[in-house]
């Protein structure tokens, strides 16, 4: 099922900055509906009044972090999938957005990832290993495209 014939997604968008919240709405709303919120307080208080299929927030909250948000989902027992997202790869915190039973995505990727979580039918937790590497960010093209690459490496250091 793509995301344009899927039922209308409702999220849940928590960014403290303009410009990063209004490229992830534009991202992604045409093919869900998109509740933006510039804080912790506000995205609680209506987490408290309403539900939603997605909730994705940055992990940095000013005072607060995002994983206050969805352990507040979680144990209010709905079903609400969530994303958390930072700059830095950390894989402590990517192990303890796991076990809060969210998705951990890096900032970077997001606009990139965000349109394969609508619409979608996500897994109950994120089984993706962070100590794994990622093959779909190595090169391709044998030999030559390693080597090119490891010289991209070397010369930017």
């Amino acid at each position: 099922m793509s995301a344009s014939t899927a039922r209308p997604t409702r999220i849940l968008l928590v960014e403290l900055d303009d410009a990063i919240r209004a490229a992830l709405l534009a991202v992604v709303g045409s093919w869900a509906v998109v509740e933006p919120h510039d804080g912790f307080e506000s995205a609680r208080a209506r987490l408290s009044s309403s539900t939603f299929d997605l909730l994705v927030t940055n992990l940095r909250l000013g005072e607060y972090n995002g994983l206050h948000l969805v352990i507040l989902v979680r144990d209010a027992a709905v079903k609400t999938s969530a994303i958390v997202y930072a700059d830095e790869r950390d894989l402590r915190l990517a192990s303890d957005v796991q076990r809060a039973g969210a998705f951990f995505e890096l900032a970077h990727r997001l606009p990139i990832s965000l349109p394969g979580y609508v619409g979608s039918a996500l897994p109950s937790r994120d089984r993706r290993d962070p100590l794994k590497f990622d093959r779909r960010k190595s090169p391709r093209g044998g030999r030559r495209a390693w080597d090119e690459h490891l010289r991209g490496l070397v010369g930017s250091i």
